[in-house]
């Protein structure tokens, strides 16, 4: 009896989130020890405060002026609740490390479920590797405003990186993240929690400090009904166009939450606290995005002077320009822009990091399904780390091929944003789809559960996905030339095509969506 007391034990304590899994054909391989603060935490680094906003700021600003930039945040940040509610509510029902993969799969059921399955998880593939991509470009941009600041400023004599020191700041950004996520899962955690403080007060000084620091600051009625075009610059003079090009800063931010859900197999409690986690990165990017807009904006000094290649910054980063001009107008130096330039760099560190975190996951909960060439290469579970360290560093090598390009395209970071967030919030428009469709009788609910909502919830969130999805193929500046093409409609059609091809030939024969490493009895899912 003295034996039997302590297994009796075990089961009764089984973390709730373990159980669903086990009910769901999984057995529990990674290690179940993040709290809802360390979830959040990740899934907040992934979206992150200045990663999105800062590097699309000044193109956005640029085709229909601050009103158009300002209120767009609000309507798309209206929109993305939709998107996060239908997502908590699956990931309430189905907390595994495969996500949105896994989701497609069972809810589009037996006979649809192979193909939902693999559309999202290639959809999801793409996406989340081309965003380690964004995440190391939008870094090295920063880091290269910091060194010609640093040095003497553009006018001064300041260093100026060229393309191939770039090249070797994003090659060793994805470098560093990938030596990063080969550690423990607990030192990876750690980080992420110094990421969500040092976003948080970093992001509290500039959105405080910024506007107090500029010598002058805009009315509120530039900020809020200023709109004005650029033709000359864009060469587009539609009005509803460059509204729509407006609003692209604030689609690109406002996503990633979904990196709660691929952590929900090392999360305590994950069918409660992997929908919180994801609700409440959202709320808090929201505030926190719209803040950082604001300071931003009522702090600019000389809206002509910002994109003039012969400023302090070299036109080449317009956010660097507005911190020089606030600092040196009142200090007559840059050290202050300096420092406030190191905090947004860090934030795109930690992005980076969280994000090939997430890919990782992803990539290794495909290979467990045999849905990646060489699978077997890919889902093996470092023997000390437990962590998928080959998954890690096939999604850094991808990562590098993605950013050769630089040496010689000028248009690199438009085709790398457009095929990240084409892919990431194109892998969420599968299951929620898939979501609207199917009979709710076969739906088992989890603690987080929509009722009679769920239907129109859904609706919104998949039409404003496609739309989404929809602009970003759009060309962003006219003339159309090898200079200013969007190459992401090629790049995207071109991937999908062979991935279908290969679907079509292939695959469908084999690949069954997610593949139990369990035996269930029959009736219990």
């Amino acid at each position: 009896m003295g034996n039997q007391r302590p297994e009796a034990a075990e089961v009764q304590e089984m973390d709730p989130g373990e159980k669903r899994l086990n009910e769901l054909g999984y057995k529990q391989e990674l290690r179940r020890e993040m709290t809802l603060f360390k979830t959040l935490a990740i899934s907040f680094s992934t979206m992150t405060l200045f990663t999105g906003i800062t590097p699309l700021y000044g193109s956005s600003l640029l085709y229909a002026g601050p009103a158009s930039l300002v209120w767009g945040w609000v309507v798309v940040s209206f929109f993305t609740w939709f998107v996060g509610i239908a997502m908590a509510e699956i990931c309430s029902s189905f907390p595994t490390t495969g996500s949105l993969y896994f989701w497609a799969a069972h809810l589009a059921g037996p006979r649809w479920g192979p193909l939902a399955s693999w559309c999202c998880a290639w959809l999801e593939t793409i996406g989340l590797v081309a965003g380690i991509g964004t995440q190391a470009y939008a870094g090295s941009q920063t880091l290269q405003s910091i060194i010609l600041l640093s040095t003497g400023t553009n006018k001064g004599g300041g260093y100026f990186a060229p393309k191939w020191l770039f090249l070797c700041m994003y090659i060793g950004l994805t470098l560093i993240w990938a030596v990063l996520n080969t550690f423990a899962l607990e030192v990876i955690a750690f980080i992420d929690v110094i990421s969500i403080w040092w976003q948080v007060i970093g992001g509290m000084v500039i959105v405080i400090m910024l506007p107090l620091v500029s010598l002058t600051t805009k009315s509120a009625s530039y900020v809020f009904t200023h709109f004005e075009t650029s033709p000359a610059s864009t060469g587009i003079s539609s009005k509803p166009y460059v509204v729509v090009l407006s609003f692209l800063v604030s689609q690109y931010s406002l996503y990633g939450y979904d990196a709660a859900a691929h952590l929900t197999e090392e999360t305590k409690g994950a069918d409660k606290n992997g929908p919180i986690a994801i609700l409440s990165s959202i709320g808090i990017i929201t505030v926190f995005g719209w803040a950082y807009i604001l300071a931003l904006t009522f702090s600019i000094q000389d809206f002509g002077y910002l994109y003039d290649p012969s400023n302090e910054t070299a036109g080449a980063f317009v956010p660097a320009q507005i911190l020089y001009d606030a600092f040196y107008g009142r200090y007559h130096n840059s050290a202050g822009a300096i420092v406030l330039l190191f905090i947004i760099w860090g934030s795109f560190f930690f992005g980076g990091l969280s994000i090939t975190t997430s890919a990782a996951r992803v990539v290794y909960a495909l290979s467990r399904d045999e849905g990646v060439p060489f699978s077997s290469i890919w889902r093996k579970i470092h023997p000390k780390h437990k962590v998928p360290s080959n998954a890690v560093w096939l999604c850094a090598a991808i990562c590098i091929l993605l950013g050769l390009p630089i040496l010689r395209v000028n248009v690199v970071f438009t085709a790398i944003t457009s095929i990240c967030t084409i892919g990431w919030v194109g892998g969420y428009a599968v299951p929620i789809f898939a979501r609207i469709v199917m009979d709710e009788k076969n739906f088992k609910a989890g603690p987080f559960y929509l009722g009679r909502a769920r239907r129109p919830v859904c609706i919104v969130a998949f039409l404003w996905i496609c739309y989404t999805c929809s602009v970003f193929l759009l060309p962003t500046y006219y003339p159309l030339s090898w200079s200013t093409f969007n190459y992401a409609p090629v790049a995207i059609g071109a991937g999908l095509s062979l991935i279908m091809l290969w679907w079509v030939l292939d695959a469908r024969k084999w690949f069954k969506g997610p593949v139990r490493n369990i035996d269930i009895p029959k009736g219990k899912v």
